[in-house]
């Protein structure tokens, strides 16, 4: 029997596993998708990305499922029904920084066409093929994760770190960072 390599943060929960096999690394070039992921990176900070994984569904429900033009328009008494939503993180500047982020990606769209090629710029429109062989070795953040958060922020997004976003470019796709012996390694281009 072939036991199937994965990368080593992978763990056993179901959950994680889908998202690795699926999802992780996969190049995403869909506006709504890329905007959730943003959201959904910028909610984990301080948190572990299972935690994310678990209250995904309740996020896209509370969310408009991430239609940047519904959460634009979000007001005070949607921002605290969404603070008594148990099913998502009810942090308030993690709240408002999506509705932020919302109006500041409509404004991106508006200048570049779609969020997609703005986003897939700062990798020159190709993914980044890294071949690491150890978690020790992938790093937190890269000129590349800089990079996009001095924009994003000068855009006037929050909660977009430069380890924020190179969480973001690993799941999205702008980078492949899945460890050489690991079975999407390939998949993803690599090799």
């Amino acid at each position: 029997m072939t036991t199937v390599r994965r990368c080593d943060w992978v763990g056993a929960d179901p959950l994680y596993l889908a998202y690795h096999d699926q999802e992780w690394g996969v190049p995403l070039h869909d506006d709504r998708r890329l905007f959730e992921m943003l959201i959904l990176e910028g909610a984990q900070a301080g948190l572990s990305w299972i935690t994310i994984l678990r209250k995904r569904d309740t996020y896209r429900q509370a969310f408009d499922n991430f239609e940047a033009v519904k959460i634009a328009g979000y007001n005070e008494r949607k921002i605290e029904t969404l603070l008594a939503n148990p099913g998502i993180v009810r942090n308030r500047r993690k709240v408002e920084a999506a509705i932020l982020n919302a109006r500041a990606c409509l404004a991106v769209q508006q200048e570049f066409g779609s969020f997609d090629a703005y986003i897939w710029q700062f990798v020159g429109g190709q993914p980044r093929q890294n071949a690491w062989r150890t978690l020790a070795e992938i790093p937190v953040q890269t000129p590349e994760s800089e990079e996009m958060s001095k924009d994003l922020l000068k855009r006037g997004f929050k909660f977009v770190g430069p380890t924020i976003c190179y969480a973001f470019m690993q799941a999205t796709g702008l980078v492949n960072d899945h460890l050489v012996n690991c079975f999407r390694y390939k998949e993803m281009g690599a090799g």
